[in-house]
C-alpha cells in the first residue's frame, strides 16, 4: 500500500511538472508565445541602439537611446581614435543596473532605455571610433559595433555612421532557435547538472547527512520509498517556484538568472546564518532546545515525511550559490526559450537533484552498500561542518563585493549574537535568559540591516586624494578639506560616522564651494606618507582645510564634531 503511494507521489509530482506548464504550452501550439515561433524577429542593430553625439563645456557627450527590452554593455563602451587606438582620456558612466550574464558568466553592469558617456576634451575631436555592444532579453547578442563619429565644424555638430554594420545574417547565428534535438540533450545536461549539484560544498553536507540518517534508521522499504518521494517533491517543487519566478521577472523586463537571489544583500546575509548555524549543529557545537530553534536539526536529521520534504526544500535554497558543470548551459539554454521548456528543464535539475537519494530509497541493493553506521558518522558529521563554513566565508566575500565591507563586519558581529543567544538558551531556561536571548537575535538582524541602510554609496560626496588633484585645486585658488584616514584606524571611523557623514555638511561644502579630498591609508600610499611627514605626523588621521586662495592649511583636531569643521570651513577658526 506505500510503495504504491509513494509510486502515485512521483506519478502527481511528475504530472503536476506537465500542467503547471499546460497553459504556457497552449499558448506555444496558438502561436501566443513570440520567443516560441521559428519567425521571431528582433530589432535591426541601427534601431536598436541609436547614437548621437555633441560637444559642450570642454566635453564629448555621447548619447545612446535603447529600444525597450534591449541593453548595452558598460565594459563594451571603446572610444578609439581613427588609427582604433584608446584615447588616453577616461569617460564617465552613470549608475547602471548591475545584473548576472549568463554568456560572460558573471555580473556586469548594463543599461536600458538610454546612458550617456562624458569624456573631457578641450577641443571637439575631429574624428572618432565608438564601440559598443548590446543584447536582447528574448535571447539574442549582438556581435560588437563599430561608429563613427565626423566633427562638421561648419554647424559644430556630429555625424554618425557605421564603420562596421551589422547584417541580418550575422543574426541568425546567436538567434535561438528552439527544437527538439536541442530540447533533449538540454534536458539530459540538466538531469547531470542536477545531479553533480549534489557534489557542491554547498549540497553535500545534507546530502549526506540525510542518506546515512536513512540507512541508519530503521525503516522498511515502502517507508524509504515514501521518504525518498518526499524529498524529491520538496526538490522539485522548490526548482519549480523558482523557475516560476525567474520566468515571470524576465517577463517583467528584469534580466535575471539562476542565483538571481544572489543579488540580494539581505538574502546573502540569511544564508550565511545559515551556513554558520548548520555548521555549528554539524559540529556538535550547538544544541538547539526548543520547538522554534529545533526546525533546522529535525530538517536535516528528523525520519518524519516532513522532514524529509523539508530536507528537499533546504537543499535547494542552499544550492543557490552554486552552479554545476552543465547546468550552466541548461540554463542558458532554459531562459532564452519558451515558458513550457524553462519549466521542463528546471524540473529535469530538481529530479537530477533529487536522484542519488531517490535511487538510496527505491533499491536496497545500493543501501547496503553504504558503510556501516557507527561511531565514524558522528566524525563524518563534523567533517561536514567544514564545507559549509567555508561557504559561509565565501558568501562574506560576495557581500563584501556588494555592499563594501561595514555589512560584513555586521554580518560577522550578528553572527557572534546568533552563537550567543543559543549559549544563553544553552546554560538555564530563566525569564533573564530567554529575555536576552531574543534581544540577542533582534540584534543579530537589525545590525546588518542598519550596515546595509548606511552602507557604501556609489555616489560619494569626496574625490580620492592625489598629490596632483590637491595641487590643481590650490592652484585655481579653490578652498580644499582634505581626510586623511584608514579602514584600522578607530579614531578615523569613529570621526566619519559621528562627524563627516552629515548630509548637512556636505550641503555646507557645496555651499561654501569646497572640494572634499580623502585620502585611504588603509594600504601604504607615498603621496599620504609625504603629505602626513610635511604636517610632522607620523600616523592618521589628519584633517586639513585650505581656505580658498591659500596654500597652507588649517590643521583641525584629531577628534573631529560636526560643528568643527563647519566652523571651520567659515573661516571661524583661525590658523
Amino acid at each position: 500500500m506505500r510503495n504504491r503511494l509513494a509510486g502515485n507521489l512521483l506519478t502527481l509530482l511528475f504530472l503536476f511538472c506537465l500542467s503547471a506548464t499546460a497553459d504556457t504550452l497552449f499558448e506555444q501550439s496558438n502561436g501566443n508565445d513570440p520567443l516560441s515561433s521559428p519567425a521571431a524577429t528582433f530589432l535591426p542593430v541601427e534601431e536598436a541602439y541609436q547614437l548621437s553625439a555633441r560637444h559642450e563645456h570642454q566635453q564629448l557627450i555621447l548619447d545612446w537611446q535603447i529600444a525597450p527590452g534591449y541593453y548595452l554593455y558598460q565594459h563594451r563602451f571603446k572610444i578609439l581614435d581613427t588609427d582604433h587606438k584608446p584615447i588616453t582620456q577616461s569617460p564617465t558612466f552613470l549608475p547602471g543596473k548591475t545584473i548576472y550574464d549568463d554568456y560572460y558568466e558573471k555580473e556586469l553592469t548594463v543599461y536600458y532605455s538610454n546612458t550617456q558617456l562624458t569624456v573631457p576634451t578641450p577641443s571637439a575631436p575631429t574624428s572618432l571610433i565608438i564601440e559598443s555592444q548590446g543584447c536582447a532579453d528574448a535571447g539574442l547578442c549582438y556581435p560588437p559595433r563599430s561608429q563613427k563619429l565626423d566633427f562638421n565644424p561648419d554647424n559644430h555638430s556630429y555625424t554618425v555612421s557605421e564603420a562596421s554594420a551589422l547584417s541580418p545574417a550575422s543574426l541568425n547565428p546567436t538567434q535561438p532557435q528552439p527544437g527538439k534535438p536541442n530540447l533533449i540533450l538540454m534536458l539530459v545536461f540538466a538531469l547531470l547538472g542536477g545531479m553533480i549539484l549534489n557534489l557542491m560544498p554547498c549540497v553535500f553536507p545534507i546530502l549526506s547527512i540525510k542518506a546515512l540518517s536513512l540507512a541508519k534508521a530503521h525503516l522498511g522499504p515502502h517507508n524509504k520509498h515514501l521518504h525518498g518521494a518526499a524529498y524529491t517533491a520538496g526538490i522539485v517543487l522548490s526548482f519549480m517556484a523558482i523557475a516560476a519566478l525567474l520566468i515571470s521577472l524576465r517577463r517583467a523586463g528584469e534580466a535575471v538568472g539562476w542565483g538571481f537571489q544572489l543579488q540580494s544583500p539581505v538574502f546573502v546575509g540569511l544564508l550565511v546564518y545559515l551556513f554558520v548555524l548548520m555548521g555549528m549543529s554539524f559540529s556538535g557545537l550547538i544544541s538547539f532546545g526548543s520547538r522554534l530553534m529545533n526546525v533546522g536539526q529535525t530538517t536535516t536529521q528528523g525520519h518524519s515525511l516532513t522532514a524529509t520534504f523539508m530536507t528537499g526544500l533546504l537543499a535547494t535554497v542552499v544550492a543557490s550559490p552554486c552552479t554545476a558543470p552543465f547546468m550552466g548551459t541548461a540554463l542558458g539554454f532554459a531562459l532564452a526559450q519558451p515558458s513550457w521548456v524553462a519549466m521542463t528543464i528546471f524540473c529535469a535539475l530538481g529530479f537530477g537533484m533529487a536522484l542519488p537519494l531517490l535511487a538510496l530509497s527505491w533499491w536496497p541493493g545500493l543501501t547496503k552498500r553504504l558503510p556501516r553506521p557507527g561511531p565514524w558518522m558522528d566524525h563524518f558529521k563534523s567533517f561536514l561542518a567544514f564545507p559549509l563554513y567555508l561557504s559561509a566565508v565565501w558568501l562574506l566575500w560576495v557581500l563584501g563585493r556588494q555592499v563594501g565591507s561595514d555589512p560584513v563586519a555586521a554580518i560577522i558581529a550578528g553572527v557572534v549574537m546568533l552563537l550567543f543567544a543559543f549559549w544563553l538558551l544553552g546554560i538555564r531556561k530563566t525569564a533573564l535568559t530567554r529575555t536576552l536571548a531574543v534581544l540577542s537575535l533582534l540584534i543579530a538582524i537589525l545590525l546588518p540591516w542598519q550596515a546595509h541602510q548606511n552602507g557604501d554609496s556609489n555616489d560619494q560626496p569626496w574625490e580620492p586624494y592625489t598629490e596632483a588633484r590637491l595641487q590643481e585645486l590650490l592652484s585655481q585658488g579653490d578652498a580644499v578639506f582634505v581626510n586623511l584616514t584608514a579602514d584600522w584606524c578607530i579614531t578615523c571611523l569613529a570621526n566619519e560616522k559621528i562627524a563627516l557623514s552629515s548630509p548637512s555638511l556636505f550641503d555646507a561644502f557645496r555651499e561654501q564651494q569646497v572640494t572634499y579630498l580623502k585620502g585611504d591609508w588603509t594600504n601604504y600610499n607615498p603621496e599620504i606618507t609625504q603629505l602626513l611627514n610635511r604636517h610632522h605626523r607620523s600616523g592618521v588621521p589628519l584633517y586639513l582645510f585650505y581656505p580658498a586662495g591659500q596654500k597652507d592649511p588649517v590643521i583641525l583636531p584629531q577628534l573631529l564634531t560636526k560643528n568643527t569643521v563647519l566652523l571651520a570651513i567659515s573661516r571661524k577658526i583661525d590658523k
